[in-house]
């Protein structure tokens, strides 16, 4: 840098070291900013006032053709005064290019902002959406488990009708709407007297019993006393309706009676009844039968105290009771 020879304006270049710059910056700072006049070698002087590159002298050259006519004209005390205020100029030019930067950077901040909190909501808004569908998705599902189990329900409840010489609802409306012309060669038989509530509700236990004859037994038990549980809360306190009302989703109720066809088939013989639309079991407060809920709870623990409950036939099973 030594080595470099500048061009500088003789009058300029008297003008700064008046202002109190040293000759070596002023030299440079009128090379860099072309001789162009007195503020901006102020300016680059200010921009430039931490490099200590430029303390160093160069070579200079004057040329006649750039000198100022009037490069004597001001005292040292205006020249210094002038300094002064070119460089306030400069600095205030200078705060207000920082400050509009600085407006410039923090609306690029709040725009990276904005497009950060986008990205995020995004997913979140996604994975909200995928909440909702799967949610939508396992009440669906646990609606069609509903409906399985009370398909079963049906179809148990007309074999045990069958089985115990019951007449079923078709076959009443069969017979109500339909006269079979008589065939003499057939062998008519008296039909078998029907059977009591006590009788459905043993033989829906012993159903439930021996479907599930090969599994651990106390779990058919735990199935019967929570049973006998319900049974005896709706006989005992009939008057509170939460004794009375069972939720079909409730965990311990799935777990343990829910699962079983038979197990909401006993409930519906002893009174409760589906709500329409709801994932309720429910005993209306009129249809309490106190008679009925005994004999349920009667059932439910002649099943829990006999161990050949439900796997043995019914006399053979009477006789080791």
């Amino acid at each position: 840098m030594a080595a470099h020879i500048v061009e500088v304006n003789r009058g300029l270049l008297k003008e700064l070291e008046d202002m109190g710059f040293s000759m070596a910056r002023a030299a440079w700072a009128l090379h860099h900013s072309g001789n162009s006049s007195l503020e901006e070698a102020v300016n680059w002087i200010i921009d430039h006032e931490n490099d200590s590159q430029f303390e160093k002298m160069p070579l200079m050259e004057f040329n006649i053709e750039i000198e100022s006519p009037n490069a004597y004209d001001d005292t040292a005390e205006t020249s210094q005064a002038r300094a002064k205020e070119l460089m306030e100029q400069a600095r205030k030019l200078r705060e207000e290019e920082e400050t509009k930067r600085e407006r410039e950077r923090e609306k690029e901040r709040i725009r990276a902002g904005k497009e950060m909190m986008e990205t995020k909501r995004i997913p979140e808004e996604n994975e909200r959406r995928r909440n909702i569908a799967l949610r939508k998705a396992e009440k669906d599902e646990g609606k069609k488990a509903r409906e399985q189990i009370m398909l079963k329900v049906n179809e148990d409840k007309l074999k045990r009708k069958r089985r115990l010489g019951l007449p079923t609802e078709t076959e009443s409306a069969s017979t109500s709407t339909h006269v079979s012309p008589l065939n003499t060669k057939r062998v008519i038989m008296s039909p078998p007297s029907p059977a009591s509530k006590a009788e459905e509700m043993r033989e829906c236990l012993r159903s439930l019993r021996r479907n599930h004859k090969d599994e651990d037994p106390r779990i058919t038990r735990r199935a019967f006393e929570t049973l006998l549980t319900i049974v005896r809360n709706a006989a005992n306190k009939s008057g509170e309706e939460r004794y009375r009302r069972i939720r079909l989703t409730n965990r311990l109720f799935h777990e343990r009676v829910g699962i079983y066809s038979q197990g909401i088939e006993f409930l519906e013989l002893c009174g409760f009844k589906r709500e329409d639309g709801s994932e309720f079991f429910y005993l209306p407060y009129l249809d309490v039968d106190i008679n009925r809920l005994r004999d349920a709870a009667f059932q439910l623990n002649y099943a829990i105290t006999n161990p050949f409950f439900g796997l043995l036939s019914t006399e053979a099973e009477d006789r080791e009771q």
